[in-house]
């Protein structure tokens, strides 16, 4: 019988990023609600409860509601918001990073600073390349439908607004996934900023390669981020070192992220830089990735390589 997927918030950035991905398929049903019964709650109950998977494409406090109204232990949960991505009995959505999705009830995605971050940082920690207690820092920005529809509006009504620089509260609701995920004793310090990119997204994570106590050299760090991802489809480790990285104005749509590491000749410094699509890896890609290892479906079906 073919599974049945629920998508709470289907009409939002991400919903649609999903629904674009799920629209072909033949081995999941997708379940809507008419546009007059999405914001009423026993028709949300419903459908929630009926569903064999369900996504959540909604603000935090309202996943939270809708992961409470589900009263089966049948149905399986994706969550893309940040509500339960530290949160116990909820399993990380990032398989490369090796935690076990497929096996999962309860998946929170990733966000999608934090995907690039984790996969640049993540290996190097657990190799003893980079100390748990290092004072790491994270550069990063993305295109503006990460901010959601405000933000999109915001843009898109004003010609004059090139670039956005926030979070300057060094709160980021980003952080906690981020240090818990890389195994890191201290959040880093995480500058975001937003292009006047529709979508897109360059992290990048700078290392004084020798001040670090086991000095690694760029040749151990790709090495290690090989061993690390090698075999993965989805996640690319480019030994490259182009003269630039390019976020165009459109956007590239895809689901790929590719990892660099740039160094200087004497190995004294690096810059750890990750690009993906935010509305791809970094959200609805990922949460259709997770789908199709939760299904026990091809992990890679509806996905842009």
């Amino acid at each position: 019988m073919t599974a049945t997927v629920f998508i709470d918030g289907a009409a939002g950035t991400t919903g649609l990023e999903i629904r674009e991905r799920l629209a072909e398929r033949a081995d999941l049903s997708v379940v809507t609600l008419p546009d007059d019964k999405r914001k009423d709650a026993e028709a949300r109950r419903q459908a929630l409860n009926d569903a064999d998977f369900v996504i959540l494409c909604l603000p935090d406090e309202a996943a939270r509601e809708a992961v409470a109204l589900i009263a089966n232990p049948r149905t399986r949960v994706i969550d893309a918001s940040s509500a339960h991505r530290v949160a116990d009995g909820w399993t990380y959505g990032f398989p490369e990073l090796g935690f076990d999705v497929a096996g999962a009830a309860r998946v929170s995605n990733p966000g999608c600073y934090p995907t690039g971050f984790l996969a640049s940082v993540a290996p190097l920690v657990r190799a003893g390349l980079v100390p748990a207690d290092w004072p790491l820092t994270v550069n990063a920005i993305s295109g503006y439908s990460g901010g959601g529809k405000a933000l999109i509006e915001r843009f898109e009504g004003d010609d004059s607004l090139a670039f956005r620089d926030y979070g300057f509260s060094l709160a980021h609701k980003h952080l906690p996934e981020m240090q818990r995920h890389a195994g890191l004793l201290y959040p880093p310090v995480f500058a975001p900023m937003v292009a006047r990119s529709f979508r897109g997204m360059i992290v990048e994570v700078p290392l004084s390669l020798a001040a670090l106590p086991a000095k690694p050299t760029r040749a151990a760090i790709l090495d290690t981020l090989h061993q690390a991802f090698d075999g993965q489809p989805l996640v690319h480790v480019i030994a490259d070192q182009p003269d630039e990285l390019l976020m165009t104005t459109a956007g590239e749509r895809t689901d790929r992220l590719d990892l660099y590491v740039f160094a200087d000749k004497a190995d004294a410094q690096a810059r750890l830089v990750a690009r993906l699509d935010n509305l791809g890896k970094g959200a609805g890609g990922a949460a259709v990735q997770n789908l199709n290892l939760m299904a026990g479906l091809d992990p890679l079906a509806g996905l842009i390589l």
